[in-house]
């Protein structure tokens, strides 16, 4: 089914796009760790599954999994850099995300 934009109505890449990122979003550690790691990177702190298995009480692939579904959902980059893999919020998503989530009114 493909959605038309007629006045206040959504393109189907603008729905996708907020699907996308509200099941990224859709569990309280999820978001937790997406807060953590951007307060990390406004210090420009470098962040690592270990930094988050340390910051939090939950076992490294309890961290893992979550974190696969922030990537998944791109709320998250990672950059791999030997055997570490440091996550970035994409700030750019993130903005359009809550930009898009506003016109919902």
């Amino acid at each position: 089914m493909r959605l038309r934009k007629e006045g206040n109505e959504f393109l189907e890449e603008e729905v996708l796009l907020i699907a996308k990122v509200s099941d990224g979003l859709a569990h309280p550690l999820r978001v937790r760790l997406l807060r953590h790691i951007m307060n990390e990177n406004i210090k420009r702190t470098p962040v690592c599954n270990g930094d988050l298995v340390n910051a939090f009480n939950y076992s490294q692939s309890t961290i893992s999994q979550h974190m696969k579904v922030l990537e998944k959902s791109g709320l998250v980059q990672v950059q791999k850099k030997n055997r570490f893999s440091y996550y970035y919020v994409n700030i750019g998503l993130l903005s359009k995300y809550l930009e898009q989530t506003k016109r919902l009114k």
